[in-house]
């Protein structure tokens, strides 16, 4: 098959799962297009994500001058640099704060590394983990309409919870925000097991869904080249090793070992770290042969960039910039649902339909309790079955 019709296949492929919430347009085109600020920004997934919804992007802040030039390649403006070093009062009047702040301090790696190091971790690291109070302030000063944050799993149960209770008080306790949290898998848009805590809040009580997405996504072979590097492909003394360390750590009941994966499977969750030898996603190129890393583009596709996205800076680079990444598709998705809910009246709530239980009587669901029972169902939830 010609490249160019493989490329146009793939990003057919992304665009469907780029859509999963299109049952209503977003906003009208007669209206303001929400405004969105992009910190923590990386190279952008976030940023891609709410302009495929609608959003307008005002302002961007990231420390790191590589995912900076990366940015700026795509955007055509360079973010900010340090958030410590912008005055809240000097960012734009915005409708929606977006930060995938920095989850080295409560990732399970991260904490594992640091605990080895004897560095402290958490809210106790000194140089990231006290960001999420940066944005407190942001938010508290500014009071947007809503925020949307993101993070590792780890998160949720990080110095068991008391970490995410914080955060959780913080928002709605001490900022007045109405909070709603979920963990969400991308393997069903993308090939990657990559299991992210996203947190959305509302300054009106809104009433908030996540989106639903498919049970089954794509797999590997969909973002792969059929033309890679050699470069690419590990040394033997590279796997001999990779082997040997995943026999010693097997024998010691430990699950540490490398993942060689082929077209039918899913990954498993690209990090920051894929630089230094690539062991959690190596490409099998058959029996008998030494396998591959992925190249960076297909990294990109493995988080939901298009094609067209501009890969500006090195190796080493892209991958740790692709690593840190959110996966676009999922973001895009939530975007839609954010700026969908606050195109409504903040006194909206679902249309609930008649259902039955399982005698036969027919009952009508009160909109305004806290817990639905299974037997009733949405409008939406109806439709998704009906389907």
């Amino acid at each position: 098959m010609p490249q160019t019709s493989k490329k146009m296949s793939r990003d057919d492929s992304v665009g469907s799962a780029l859509r999963l919430c299109e049952e209503a347009s977003v906003y009208q085109a007669s209206e303001p297009k929400p405004r969105f600020i992009d910190l923590f920004c990386g190279i952008g997934g976030f940023r891609i994500a709410f302009e495929k919804a609608g959003g307008s992007c005002v302002f961007s802040s990231d420390w790191d001058k590589h995912s900076q030039i990366t940015y700026e390649a795509n955007f055509g403006e360079k973010p900010e640099g340090d958030i410590h070093s912008v005055p809240i009062k000097n960012i734009p009047k915005f409708d929606v704060l977006c930060a995938g702040f920095p989850c080295q301090p409560f990732s399970i790696a991260g904490v594992s590394k640091k605990l080895s190091l004897g560095r402290k971790h958490g809210f106790d690291d000194e140089r990231q983990g006290n960001l999420f109070f940066k944005l407190a302030e942001i938010i508290n000063h500014h009071r947007p309409s809503a925020f949307v944050l993101e993070n590792v799993k780890n998160l949720k149960g990080h110095d068991k919870g008391r970490t995410f209770q914080i955060i959780h008080s913080t928002l709605t306790e001490q900022l007045g925000y109405k909070v709603y949290y979920k963990i969400i898998d991308a393997k069903s848009v993308v090939p990657q097991h990559r299991e992210r805590i996203f947190i959305v809040g509302f300054r009106e009580p809104r009433h908030f869904e996540f989106p639903e997405f498919p049970e089954k996504g794509p797999k590997l072979g969909s973002i792969l080249d059929s033309n890679v590097s050699d470069k690419y492909i590990l040394t033997n003394n590279l796997w001999t090793y990779l082997q040997n360390y995943a026999k010693k750590h097997q024998e010691a009941g430990n699950g540490f070992g490398f993942g060689l994966v082929s077209e039918n499977d899913t990954t498993r969750t690209l990090s920051a770290r894929y630089y230094k030898d690539g062991s959690e996603i190596l490409v099998s190129r058959g029996k008998g042969m030494t396998p591959r890393r992925l190249a960076p583009r297909e990294c990109a596709r493995l988080m939901g960039y298009p094609d067209s996205f501009k890969i500006p800076v090195s190796d080493t680079q892209a991958y740790r910039q692709f690593g840190n990444s959110v996966v676009v598709p999922v973001v895009e998705s939530i975007a839609q649902q954010v700026i969908q809910t606050l195109s409504r009246p903040s006194d909206h709530r679902p249309e609930l339909v008649l259902s039955f239980c399982e005698d036969g009587d027919s009952i009508l669901q009160d909109n305004t309790a806290k817990r639905v029972p299974a037997r009733y169902k949405t409008k939406r939830e109806m439709m998704k079955v009906a389907v």
